[in-house]
């Protein structure tokens, strides 16, 4: 029994590890812009629907929750979520945020996908794609070095 209990802590830590080692996607846009500026890197914003839509759904779960994509987030982006949720809890500042910015890109489906200067400056938009992790990070890749 001391074993069993022993192995079952072992691997709960393991996996806090794992997961504390997952890029952090951010909520406040100027937090994201700011850790850009920073880092020097470029933002990839999502604009999601993540409760409800059905496509936003399978980016993640085909995508954004894998590890070839969260390798290439670590060292290349800052991730920022702008979601519009339809049965999870959002603060009205959030909201408010989220609203704005979806005007301000023209979004108008989802999920909608843009790489950002730190500045906010669009350099592409995107969305889903299919093929997985390993196609949506080449796709990225090819997105980023059109910009530059």
């Amino acid at each position: 029994m001391k074993k069993i209990l022993a192995i079952a802590v072992l691997l709960f830590c393991c996996s806090k590890l794992v997961m504390a080692d997952d890029p952090e996607w951010l909520t406040d846009f100027a937090q994201a812009k700011r850790q850009a500026a920073e880092r020097k890197l470029v933002i990839l914003a999502d604009f999601s629907g993540s409760d409800w839509c059905g496509w936003c759904k399978k980016l993640d779960r085909e995508v954004f929750s894998q590890p070839e994509f969260k390798e290439f987030a670590r060292e290349n982006l800052v991730l920022f979520l702008a979601d519009f949720p339809r049965a999870k809890e959002q603060s009205p500042e959030l909201k408010s945020q989220n609203r704005k910015l979806q005007k301000q890109y023209g979004v108008q489906g989802f999920p909608t996908v843009f790489l950002l200067k730190p500045d906010g400056a669009v350099l592409a938009r995107t969305g889903y794609l299919p093929g997985g992790a390993k196609a949506y990070v080449e796709h990225l890749r090819e997105l980023l070095s059109k910009a530059h």
